[in-house]
């Protein structure tokens, strides 16, 4: 007997015309290093009295389907993560192309999402799939991934895929050691680590249906949220949290192939830490900052990413 093992499990995925209907065609393999994705139905334990003291059967409550998905930043797969996040891209050049995401869009593209594990055989599709929120971490060394939260109407589940044969992406993988930090144009020195979190904060349309399924998740007001840790070397941003100014912040990653991933962040508000000696190691200092709408440029943040693919 076949056993599922995760060194053999595929993930494709396609953007959907119709909420919540998987498009007959046009998935594309995607590269991930670990997934929560699934449907979850809890049962409801009877109330009912009469019949003793064993119980009656259970009833079943609404499906639940949602998770996590976490990919590789990379040059070309993750645009497609990127437009979940922000909607499409406005793609100018003739190769490279150059792909910009905005802040900022009233509506986002759904995804049909298939996971399979074909010794079983089990394919298991998620339909109208809508990204919560994607995160990552930007560290001295280690493997760079962000982590994608997906909020899904259902799970079909079968022993033959439904993807077809999916296009497949070449994997250039942006690491730690080709990402930057600049701060209003300026290089951000003495900086040990940083988090970046950007979030839909979708709002489940949760109507009575006969499946049990949501009939939607309508993005609200969007955050964009992090966080720095800094070797106390000079009081920059400590000014600044002070003083309440925004700065702009710009997370970057390029490869030595001319392919770049940049997230720029318009409007950094910091708060004032506390500085802290804990002994006689180098001082550091925390930033949990908040971004909002910047006037001048109209939106929260811009992605910006330059890769060989023409169009998501």
């Amino acid at each position: 007997m076949a056993r599922a093992q995760g060194a053999r499990a595929q993930m494709a995925l396609a953007f959907e015309t119709a909420y919540g209907t998987p498009p007959a065609g046009g998935f594309t393999k995607m590269p991930f290093a670990s997934t929560t994705l699934g449907a979850e139905q809890p049962l409801l334990n009877s109330e009912l009295l009469g019949y003793g003291r064993d119980p009656l059967a259970p009833i079943k409550d609404a499906v639940t389907a949602d998770g996590d998905v976490v990919v590789p930043l990379d040059a070309e797969a993750f645009g497609f993560w990127l437009k979940a996040a922000f909607g499409a891209p406005t793609t100018t050049g003739t190769g490279p192309w150059t792909h910009e995401f905005q802040s900022g869009a009233w509506t986002l593209p759904s995804l049909s999402i298939e996971t399979g594990m074909p010794e079983v055989p089990r394919y298991a599709m998620y339909s109208g799939c809508v990204l919560d929120q994607i995160t990552w971490q930007m560290q001295r060394s280690g493997l760079l991934t962000a982590t994608a939260r997906l909020v899904a109407q259902g799970e079909t589940v079968g022993t033959t895929t439904s993807a077809g044969t999916p296009a497949a992406l070449e994997l250039k993988r942006f690491g730690h050691f080709n990402g930057s930090i600049t701060r209003n144009g300026s290089v951000l020195g003495n900086v040990v680590s940083a988090d970046i979190t950007y979030a839909n904060n979708l709002d489940r349309i949760e109507t009575i249906r006969s499946d049990g399924r949501i009939d939607g998740a309508d993005p609200s007001i969007a955050a964009l949220t992090g966080s720095i840790e800094v070797r106390f070397a000079d009081s920059t941003l400590v000014t600044q949290a002070i003083n309440g100014d925004p700065c702009e912040l710009e997370f970057a990653y390029v490869l030595p192939s001319g392919e770049s991933y940049t997230f720029t962040v318009h409007a950094v508000y910091l708060p004032r830490p506390r500085i802290e000696i804990s002994g006689p190691q180098g001082v550091q200092a925390t930033f949990d900052w908040q971004a909002a709408r910047d006037s001048t440029v109209g939106r929260m943040c811009t992605t910006t990413l330059v890769n060989d693919v023409e169009t998501y």
